[in-house]
């Protein structure tokens, strides 16, 4: 099997949401948008793994930073990894670390300005996600703050990457790229802080809580008392709904973001819109179900998964019909105000 077909079997294996979405992008990003997810899993896998050590998994870290920017072989960091995964991580994944210098043969085919992109996320990400996994805890992070800075290593960085091959493919995105570049973080945050809210009690089980106490000690009630009969409470309601406004808000920057992309990009535009459109179904399930206790009581049916593709692609050049659509499925979700200093609009301050 070449690497390229590995690449397209494993992305299956790995996301459905991914592999559904990256087919969409025109041909020339849809391999390095493909191989930058995989990267991305890679690290998530090293941070994620619980049979792993602190040391190990900082070690591991750095050690795929370098195999990234070629000055380490991917078979030595393939052959250190690999028989240290415990059953906690999934076959896919398994498969995925045992190949990756098939992953990176096609990392290192790419243009200058395409792997730049690639090293900074993959470097910012490593070093961001050891730094806040040391610090995890059941008491949730302090503000609001070091929620956007968390969101910022894991997703942001993500969205900062993504222009960054966007605006190579197309001098025409270019033109905005200032633009979309400080929307894209908060493209990346709408997105994970959906993903924070929705597996609130699965990443309970596994120690750690990302929920920022601030926000609900205002509301009058403090995480350390978490658990899935006190979701009921309506300090902690107060809080989650104060998160989804928030969330809601940067999604509708996220949109803003897709439609600064040229009409005619349908394929990109598709890309953006289908996450977008998930993301707001997910957050409508949970603030109509705030005393969910798993991450399956609200997760979204295939139907509206088949439901959002089916009505974005409908209307996905049109910029006036995208928001009127946003803001009629979005209509029952907490208002929140939205600060023009929000920090998450604003270039992150990284310390390496």
């Amino acid at each position: 099997m070449d690497d390229l077909r590995y690449q397209d079997d494993i992305l299956q294996g790995v996301s459905r949401t991914f592999a559904l979405t990256i087919p969409q992008l025109p041909e020339s990003l849809r391999q390095v948008v493909g191989n930058a997810y995989l990267l991305c899993r890679i690290t998530d896998t090293i941070e994620d793994d619980s049979a792993l050590t602190f040391t190990q998994t900082k070690e591991l870290s750095q050690m795929f930073v370098n195999v990234v920017q070629g000055t380490v072989p991917a078979e030595m960091f393939s052959q250190k990894l690999y028989p240290l995964l415990s059953d906690n991580t999934i076959p896919a994944e398994h498969d995925l670390i045992k190949n990756t210098p098939a992953v990176l043969r096609i990392t290192h085919s790419f243009n200058a300005i395409q792997r730049n992109a690639l090293e900074r996320c993959i470097q910012i990400m490593g070093k961001g996600m050891s730094d806040y996994q040391e610090s995890a805890s059941l008491e949730g992070l302090p503000d609001l703050d070091a929620l956007n800075q968390y969101c910022y290593y894991v997703a942001g960085v993500v969205g900062e990457m993504l222009t960054e091959l966007f605006c190579d493919y197309s001098p025409e995105i270019n033109h905005h790229k200032s633009e979309l570049m400080k929307l894209s973080i908060s493209f990346g945050q709408g997105l994970q802080m959906t993903n924070i809210l929705k597996d609130i009690w699965d990443d309970r089980k596994r120690g750690a809580c990302w929920l920022p106490r601030e926000i609900f000690q205002k509301h009058g009630f403090d995480l350390r008392n978490l658990k899935p009969d006190t979701s009921t409470n309506i300090h902690f309601q107060a809080g989650l709904a104060e998160l989804l406004g928030i969330a809601k808000n940067h999604l509708r920057n996220a949109l803003t973001y897709t439609k600064l992309i040229p009409s005619h990009e349908t394929g990109i535009r598709r890309f953006c819109l289908w996450a977008i459109g998930m993301a707001v179904l997910t957050l409508n399930k949970i603030n109509a179900h705030r005393a969910f206790s798993e991450s399956n009581q609200v997760k979204i049916s295939r139907r509206s998964v088949h439901s959002t593709i089916v009505v974005t692609n409908a209307t996905a050049q049109y910029n006036w019909l995208l928001q009127l659509l946003f803001n009629m499925a979005s209509r029952n979700l907490p208002n929140i105000p939205c600060h023009s200093d929000d920090p998450s609009l604003h270039d992150q301050k990284i310390n390496f």
